[in-house]
């Protein structure tokens, strides 16, 4: 009879050659393979909403004939309704499954996406938006927990990074996507048709989500030993099988770990002596990253079109609104290619360099970046032009190499499995408190104040995250989850 393990102890269990020599490592299993492609779901999904937004902004403005500051309510909408999800929804997954919320996550998203292609009005719209939001920011901390909790721990890294790659490529085809309907479709509703497209690959991932297997990391942390095993057996399941017979220790219900109180998990816990250092870790970096990342990304078109001499909302025809729209959504697709590029480096990198050093690395690339990007106002083209696509693109590429991916990656490893929903949930809403900021202050300093301004604001945003990082640093590349908080 094999002797009891942890739950993470058989995945990250490899077989040995009959002399009893080590394998280095055993195939993913198919159903953790289908955890790890229906999380990217979200990520993607992400990207492409809020990115799209970017595009599909002027003709919203031109439409219903926004106020800048409207306009700052709708680009800010769906980045709001993520930070709300991720803290209100976000943490449900340590009181009822990583499971569950996988699913109904994906479900409000689907519901909401159907309302906002069809929204009557200013106010529906941004209700949709928001809606959308919610079911996205729920995703921050459920689909991270939902690979990190059933992947072998030397593959977590590169493996959760994966999956937020997907985001890149989200904003990518968010892009592009607007761009090739306003080519084929130049009305102002085309931007109804730009979300619209998303609603059936979405219902097809609630589908799928349904068929996966819960984590058997939270269902020991409630006490639920049999069921952690049903669970571990489907979840590695393979041919030949091994292992062959899954039993897992027994454990005590009277220890600190998993007493009534540490099952529960409560928000107060993220702020203890224990916890505190995590929490500053996981949040305020996030944070002042989101800054640079959103602000630059739903208003790079803007930006591009406002610097080179194009003026999206000085357009007075619908024909100028989407002319200027299609060309400025070429340029933004350039740009955004290298956030693919950078998150390929970072799952590269992430378990060899380790997060901390990616992470401190990336804030201090994207001041240079901005930097670049701020001296196009002391030059004449065509150097102009050439440092202000060149300073984007490597924001976008260090961005997506450092803070983008690893504030996201260290918001799930940092906290023990009682709370790591909750503590993933807080960090990423924390984080859009920050995108919010960017995304309804953007348009009217932008009016007011110039590109100038808060590209330099951008700047020591970005070195005060390298500070911060280092001095509440926790290294987590390789770290057994299960370990975390004992």
């Amino acid at each position: 009879m094999t002797e009891p393990k942890s739950v993470q102890g058989y995945i990250d269990q490899t077989p040995s050659w009959p002399d009893g020599t080590p394998t280095p490592t055993v195939p993913m299993t198919r159903m953790q393979w289908r955890i790890w492609l229906l999380a990217t779901a979200g990520k993607f999904f992400e990207g492409l909403v809020v990115f799209m937004t970017g595009v599909a902004l002027p003709l919203i403005v031109k439409e219903y004939g926004l106020t800048p500051l409207e306009k700052g309510v709708v680009g800010a909408a769906p980045l709001a309704g993520i930070m709300v999800g991720a803290i209100a929804l976000g943490g449900l997954a340590d009181t009822y499954g990583r499971r569950r919320l996988f699913v109904v996550e994906m479900l409000v998203f689907v519901v909401f996406l159907i309302g906002l292609a069809v929204a009557p009005g200013f106010g529906w719209l941004v209700f949709f938006l928001l809606g959308v939001g919610v079911a996205l920011g729920c995703d921050y901390p459920t689909a991270h927990l939902v690979i990190s909790e059933s992947i072998p721990s030397r593959d977590r890294g590169k493996l959760v990074l994966g999956a937020f790659a997907f985001q890149a490529i989200g904003a990518l085809v968010g892009t592009a996507l607007g761009y090739v309907i306003l080519a084929n479709l130049p009305e102002l509703g085309a931007w109804r048709w730009m979300y619209a497209t998303v609603i059936v690959p979405a219902a097809l991932v609630v589908v799928g989500r349904l068929f996966i297997t819960d984590s058997g990391q939270w269902l020991m942390a409630r006490g639920r030993r049999q069921d952690a095993e049903r669970e571990l057996q489907r979840l590695l399941e393979r041919v030949p099988r091994y292992p062959t017979q899954v039993r897992l220790a027994e454990v005590d219900p009277d220890s600190a770990l998993y007493s009534q109180a540490a099952r529960r998990g409560r928000w107060r816990d993220l702020f203890t002596r224990r916890n505190r250092r995590a929490t500053i870790l996981a949040s305020v970096p996030w944070f002042l990253q989101d800054l640079g990342t959103y602000g630059i990304g739903i208003f790079t078109p803007t930006i591009l079109a406002q610097t080179i001499g194009h003026e999206i909302t000085g357009a007075q025809t619908v024909a100028g609104v989407i002319a200027r729209d299609i060309e400025a959504a070429k340029g933004a697709a350039l740009v955004d290619t290298l956030l693919i590029v950078g998150i390929l480096a970072a799952v590269l990198l992430t378990d060899r360099v380790g997060r901390i050093r990616l992470q401190v690395l990336g804030f201090i690339g994207c001041a240079v970046g901005l930097g670049l990007a701020l001296g196009q106002a002391h030059v004449e083209e065509p150097a102009r032009t050439l440092l202000l696509f060149g300073g984007f693109m490597i924001f976008n590429f260090m961005t997506n190499l450092g803070p983008n991916a690893q504030t996201y990656l260290l918001a799930g490893e940092v906290f023990p499995t009682n709370i790591r929903g909750k503590g993933a949930g807080f960090a990423a809403s924390f984080a859009k408190v920050g995108a919010v900021i960017t995304a309804f202050v953007f348009p009217l300093v932008l009016a007011s104040a110039g590109i100038d301004v808060l590209l330099a604001g951008l700047i020591v945003t970005s070195l005060l995250g390298a500070l911060v990082t280092w001095w509440f640093r926790i290294e987590t590349r390789g770290v057994n989850l299960e370990e975390v908080g004992r």
